[in-house]
C-alpha cells in the first residue's frame, strides 16, 4: 500500500485526508490483545489526527439482539478505553446510535450494494454458519453500515486488522459507486496504522490469539483481578524444557516469551532467554515473573476503569460531548450528500 500524504482540508467540499475513524464493538470486556492490537495505536493517533472512535452498539445487534446488557457493556467499553489512554478531549469518542444521520446514509448506500457481493463476505458466511437461526438483513448489510460509519465523517484513514480488510475493500467500492453517480463527495478509505506496529497477542493456551470469543482462561481481561491474572498465566501451556542448547522454541513457548516482551524488563527477558538456551529453564519461575509483571501492568488500568465506572455523570458527559461532536460532522456531510443526490426540494 502506498504511503498516505496528510493534507488538512480547507473547505467543506474538499476531500479531507487527515481524518481517522474506527469502531469498537461493545460485546465483551477489553483484553490485552485489544490494547496492543489497536488501542495503543489509537492513543498515538489522537495527538496528530482528527480522530473519531465509535462504540458500535448498532453493529452488535446483528449478533446480540438482546439489549439487556448493552448499556452496561457500552459504559464498560467507554471506561476501559479511556483508562487505556483514549482522551475524549483529544478525539471524538461517541456511541454509534447517537448519530441519527448514520441511518439515512446507510439507506442511500444500500441502493448501491448488491445482494451477491454481500453474500460473499467472509464474515457474513461465518456468522451465518455459526447462527443459522439468526441470518438477518442487518448481518447481510453489515459492510454497508460500516461504510456509512466511516464516510459519515469523510474519513480516509481506517485502523483495521486483517479480518476487516475485505469490508474496507467493499467500502471503497461503495464510495467509488457513489462518487461516480453523484459527484466526488467522499474520499476512498484505506487501512492505516500509525507509529507503533500492531501486535498479535497470543492466547495463553498456545493456540491462536487472545480473543473475546475464545477460551476465557487463555485471554487476559483488564477486568480480571490480580489473582485471576496470576492463575491464568500459571496455567499457560509449557513442556519439560529443551534437551539441547539453543533449541528452537515450540510455538507455545515462543508465545510466552512474546508476552514477556510486552510487560517485562529487557534484562528479565534476557535472563530467561539465556536459561532456555542453556537448558536450565524453570518454567514455574518464568511464569511467576510474567504473572507479576502482567499484574503490575494491568492493575492500574483496572483501577482507573473502576474509578470511571463509579462516576456515572462523567460517562454521561463523555457520551453527550462525543454525540455533539460526531453529529456536527454528520450534519455537514449529509447536507453535501443530499445536495449531490438532488434531495433538496425545499
Amino acid at each position: 500500500m502506498s504511503e498516505t500524504t496528510i493534507n488538512p482540508s480547507t473547505t467543506d467540499n474538499q476531500l479531507p485526508s487527515n481524518i481517522v475513524m474506527s469502531g469498537i464493538r461493545p460485546t465483551g470486556m477489553v483484553h490485552l490483545g485489544n490494547y496492543f492490537g489497536a488501542i495503543r495505536n489509537y492513543v498515538s493517533m489522537q495527538d496528530d489526527f482528527e480522530c473519531y472512535f465509535m462504540i458500535a452498539d448498532l453493529h452488535s445487534l446483528t449478533t446480540h439482539p438482546d439489549t439487556k446488557t448493552l448499556k452496561e457493556n457500552v459504559r464498560r467499553v467507554l471506561a476501559e478505553n479511556i483508562a487505556c489512554g483514549l482522551d475524549p478531549n483529544k478525539a471524538t469518542f461517541y456511541c454509534q446510535s447517537h448519530v441519527y444521520e448514520t441511518g439515512e446514509l446507510y439507506l442511500y448506500l444500500n441502493m448501491l450494494a448488491y445482494k451477491g457481493e454481500l453474500e460473499k463476505t467472509v464474515t457474513f458466511k461465518d456468522k451465518a454458519r455459526q447462527h443459522p437461526e439468526n441470518v438477518n438483513a442487518g448481518l447481510l448489510t453489515y459492510p454497508v453500515l460500516q461504510t456509512a460509519d466511516i464516510i459519515m465523517h469523510r474519513a480516509s484513514l481506517v485502523p483495521v486488522g486483517k479480518d476487516q480488510e475485505q469490508h474496507l475493500e467493499m467500502a471503497r467500492n461503495f464510495v467509488v459507486r457513489f462518487n461516480h453517480r453523484y459527484g466526488d463527495i467522499f474520499p476512498e478509505p484505506h487501512a492505516f496504522n500509525y507509529n507503533k506496529s500492531l501486535v498479535k497477542v497470543p492466547g495463553l493456551d498456545g493456540s491462536g490469539k487472545m480473543s473475546k470469543s475464545e477460551n476465557n482462561m487463555s485471554t487476559l481481561y483488564f477486568a480480571d483481578d490480580d489473582e485471576t491474572i496470576r492463575k491464568k498465566v500459571m496455567k499457560a501451556k509449557t513442556d519439560s524444557g529443551p534437551t539441547a542448547p539453543n533449541t528452537p522454541k515450540p510455538d507455545y513457548i515462543d508465545n510466552i516469551f512474546m508476552l514477556m516482551q510486552l510487560v517485562c524488563e529487557p534484562d528479565v527477558i534476557s535472563k530467561f532467554e539465556a536459561d532456555y538456551n542453556n537448558c536450565n529453564i524453570r518454567y514455574g519461575d518464568l511464569k511467576k515473573q510474567l504473572a507479576e509483571d502482567m499484574v503490575k501492568f494491568m492493575a492500574p488500568i483496572r483501577q482507573k476503569t473502576n474509578d470511571i465506572l463509579a462516576n456515572d455523570q462523567y460517562l454521561v458527559d463523555v457520551m453527550k460531548k462525543g454525540a455533539e461532536q460526531a453529529s456536527k460532522s454528520a450534519v455537514k456531510t449529509m447536507k453535501l450528500v443530499r445536495d449531490a443526490m438532488g434531495l433538496n426540494y425545499l
